[in-house]
C-alpha cells in the first residue's frame, strides 16, 4: 500500500514563509509526476505546482514568483516552500503522486495525501 504523508501546514500572518513536506511510503518502483493542489472553501481543488521525475516544475499563475516545488528522489518526498504568503493562499493542501509498484503485479497509481491546512491570517 503507497501512502503520501504531508506535514508543515499552520497558520502563519500575511507575508510569511511555509515549507509543506510530503513523502511517499510502500513497496513503490518508480515516482513520476509529484505535485500539490489546494482545496479552499466553497471552491474546487486546483493545481498549485508540480514537478516531473526529470525535475521540471509547472506552477499556477497566482503562486508564479511565490512558491517553489521541488523533490528529493532518494527520500521519495516534495516540497512546497511558500513566501509572500496571501491570506487567498488560505486552503487544505493536498499531495499528489503518480506512482509506479510491481507488487502484486505492475500497477499505475494515483495517490493523495489526507491534506494539511494552510491559514494565512493576522
Amino acid at each position: 500500500q503507497v501512502q503520501l504523508v504531508e506535514s508543515g501546514g499552520g497558520l502563519v500572518q500575511p507575508g510569511g514563509s511555509l515549507r509543506l513536506s510530503c513523502a511517499a511510503s510502500g513497496v513503490i518502483f518508480s515516482i513520476n509526476d509529484m505535485g500539490w493542489y489546494r482545496q479552499a472553501p466553497g471552491k474546487e481543488r486546483e493545481l498549485v505546482a508540480l514537478v516531473t521525475s526529470g525535475g521540471s516544475t509547472n506552477y499556477a499563475d497566482s503562486v508564479k514568483g511565490r512558491f517553489t516545488i521541488s523533490r528529493d528522489n532518494a527520500k521519495s518526498t516534495v516540497y512546497l516552500q511558500m513566501n509572500s504568503l496571501k491570506p487567498e493562499d488560505t486552503a487544505s493542501y493536498y499531495c499528489n503522486a503518480h506512482v509506479v509498484i510491481i507488487t502484486p503485479r505492475y500497477s499505475y497509481l494515483e495517490v493523495w495525501g489526507q491534506g494539511t491546512l494552510v491559514t494565512v491570517s493576522s
